[in-house]
């Protein structure tokens, strides 16, 4: 097994983390690289909390089973594959998939608390911060959560103004000075990417 570099991508909802991510992977084999994302580490629909009006917070941190997180990714470090059940935004007509996550030289981790939990943020290797403006990040959850998740503009906003704005403030924003490359995602993330691009390739041939 080589040794991996793990690469820790946070930012708030909307911010561009998944697209940054899957981006990212297209560019390497998938020997070479493999993604975990904490979306797929959501603890069950009941066991959410819930604000004054009754409706649940997912952008909590304690949204998120990050012992499990955590203790999968101390197993892809040890060369150990692991399964778990593809998130599906709690859409009751979508099935969830059964995923299987090799080990590979670079692991990449993506999600909104990526940085926030000191066990998980002490074992990544690289900090990825990307930012954009509020509302280009309302427009982004917009089309997202109504187009492929089923919310009505009415949910996307409340949501997104009482619980998503409020804990990237709070949880997410506050921990932009850990990052090692801070990405302001306005429009696109080509020069950024390319860069990253080759840190990866260089730790790649330098554990031939």
């Amino acid at each position: 097994m080589m040794p991996q570099m793990i690469i820790g991508i946070a930012g708030g909802s909307g911010s561009g983390k998944t697209l940054f991510a899957n981006d990212l992977i297209k560019h390497f084999s998938k020997n070479q690289i493999s993604q975990v994302s904490l979306d797929n580490y959501y603890l069950p629909l009941d066991v959410q909390v819930k604000d004054e009006q009754g409706v649940e917070n997912f952008d909590l941190p304690e949204a998120i089973d990050h012992h499990r997180l955590y203790s999968d990714l101390i197993k892809l470090k040890s060369g150990i594959p692991i399964e778990l059940m593809e998130y599906n935004f709690n859409q009751k007509k979508v099935k969830p998939k059964k995923l299987i996550i090799q080990p590979c030289p670079v692991i990449i981790i993506e999600g909104l608390f990526v940085f926030y939990y000191p066990k998980l943020s002490k074992i990544l290797d690289v900090k990825i911060f990307l930012e954009a403006p509020e509302d280009v990040m309302l427009k982004r959850r917009l089309e997202r959560d109504s187009h492929h998740r089923g919310y009505t503009i009415d949910e996307v906003v409340y949501q997104f103004e009482r619980h998503a704005l409020p804990a990237y403030k709070k949880y997410i924003l506050p921990l932009k000075n850990q990052a090692d490359i801070l990405i302001s995602n306005h429009h696109d993330f080509d020069e950024p990417l390319a860069l990253i691009c080759d840190d990866i390739r260089q730790h790649l041939n330098n554990s031939i």
